[in-house]
This record gives C-alpha cells, sequence and structure tokens, in this order.
C-alpha cells in the first residue's frame, strides 16, 4: 500500500488551466472519490499523474518520491471509460492481462498468474483466448481491471470506468472495485461526474470545478454538510440526496 500526493499540480492546454493548483493526498489503503462535471480538470489530473498530461508546476508523489511515468512496470495503473479503446482486439483478453505482467516469469506463471487475475475480477478463466468484441461491456470492464493489477501497480486509478455501462452492469462493476479495494488493501483514485457513485465506493472525496478542488473530507461528512454551493448543486441532481445546509463543519 502506498500513499499518492498531488502537490499544487498545474496542468494547462495552451492558454487554457485545465488543473489549477491542486493538492490532493490518497492515502494508503484507501479510495478517494474525485469528482466534478465534464470538463472541471478531473481526467487530466489522472492523466497527469500516468503521464499522458505535461505538467506546468507542482508535483506528484509517490510515499514521497516523484512518481516514474516511464518503463514497463508503473507503479500507478489506470483504468480508463472506454473499455473497448483501451483493450488491443487483436489479442485475447488473456494476452492483453499478461501483456502488463512485470517481465521474468514463465509461460506456466503467467497463465497461472492470468487464470488467479480473472478469477479475482469474476471471469471464467476458460475465456481467456476470446477477444474483446465476444464480451459484453462490463466484462471488459472486469478484464480492464485485472490487467491493471496485473501491473502489480501501487496505486489505481479508476476514471469515470461505469459511466459507459448500462445502469444494470454499474452496480455489479462498483461491486467488484469495493471488494477488491478489501481485499487487496488497494490505494485507489476512483474518478467520478456522479456522487451516488463516490458516496458508495469513496471514504474520502474531493470536489473539483474549473480545475480546482473546492472542498473535501470525508464522503459521509461532506455529503452530509456540504460547505461549498458547487457541491450542494451536485447532490441536488442525485435523487433522493437531500444536504443539510448551514452547519458548520
Amino acid at each position: 500500500m502506498s500513499t499518492l500526493v498531488f502537490d499544487d499540480v498545474t496542468v494547462q492546454y495552451g492558454h487554457t488551466t485545465a488543473v489549477d493548483g491542486v493538492s490532493l493526498t490518497v492515502p494508503a489503503g484507501q479510495v478517494v472519490g474525485l469528482v466534478g462535471e465534464s470538463g472541471s480538470g478531473k481526467s487530466t489530473l489522472a492523466r497527469a499523474a500516468v503521464g499522458l498530461a505535461p505538467m506546468q508546476g507542482g508535483r506528484i508523489l509517490l510515499d514521497g518520491a516523484p512518481v516514474p511515468t516511464r518503463g514497463r512496470n508503473r507503479p500507478l495503473q489506470m483504468v480508463f471509460q472506454d473499455p473497448y479503446s483501451s483493450l488491443d482486439p487483436r489479442m485475447s483478453i488473456g494476452e492483453s492481462v499478461a501483456e502488463a505482467m512485470p517481465r521474468g516469469a514463465s509461460r506456466a506463471e503467467r497463465r497461472a498468474e492470468v487464470e488467479r487475475l480473472l478469477e479475482l475480477v469474476h471471469l471464467d478463466p476458460a475465456r481467456a483466448g476470446v477477444r474483446p468484441s465476444e464480451m459484453s461491456g462490463g466484462q471488459r470492464q472486469r478484464v480492464a481491471l485485472a490487467r491493471a493489477l496485473a501491473g502489480r501497480p501501487a496505486v489505481v486509478i479508476a476514471d469515470e470506468i461505469t459511466s459507459a455501462l448500462d445502469v444494470s452492469i454499474q452496480g455489479a462493476v462498483l461491486n467488484l472495485v469495493r471488494e477488491l479495494q478489501r481485499e487487496l488493501g488497494l490505494s485507489m483514485l476512483f474518478i467520478s461526474h456522479n456522487l451516488a457513485v463516490v458516496r458508495y465506493v469513496a471514504t474520502h472525496v474531493a470536489v473539483m470545478h474549473h480545475g480546482r478542488i473546492v472542498e473535501e473530507g470525508p464522503t459521509a461528512q461532506v455529503l452530509a454538510t456540504p460547505d461549498h454551493d458547487y457541491t450542494r448543486e451536485l447532490l441536488a441532481a442525485v435523487p433522493g440526496t437531500k444536504p443539510q445546509t448551514g452547519t458548520p463543519r
């Protein structure tokens, strides 16, 4: 288990500041939910963590050291919104999972690890030879999770991993995330525009708006008594949620 720290991170695209001096900590063994509407900068922050978006300022640290973004065995692994585009359609799902494993294992060891990982995400290991196109969206997202775990990451970043799925499938994937976090003690940054989803999986929540963190704290506390108007707007969009207002924290 490792601690991920964003320290005053800024990301700009031309004259547009997508992430504006964000500081956020993902404690070891915890799930931090990062929530905000489309365009708030949350996915850009995630991409900066894995080296896909260049930073103009700040640092990203893993257990106090700069996060390496090059090389095969990266300590941060990202699961993307669209599992179909993140998996090579020419490769079987077993090959995709095996490709992400650290080098040095024998063929038999790699096969056994693929089977273990597929079972871990509740997929039949006998299906290791099928292609992504032969699977449902929910099954492909399970493969993407298995592939991320194959890299033995210190932290998993999940970027809107349920938003492209049918509502009936979302719950099963969220249950799986909770189960994996509990069994493996994962440190995870869980990104979503949906506060109801974040409430279900995250121990701590940070609310992002126009590239900045406007509120953060324990999930139950922030969602029960939000301080910021934007957080209250997000909560108002969740059916059955009536946050208290004016309660000091």
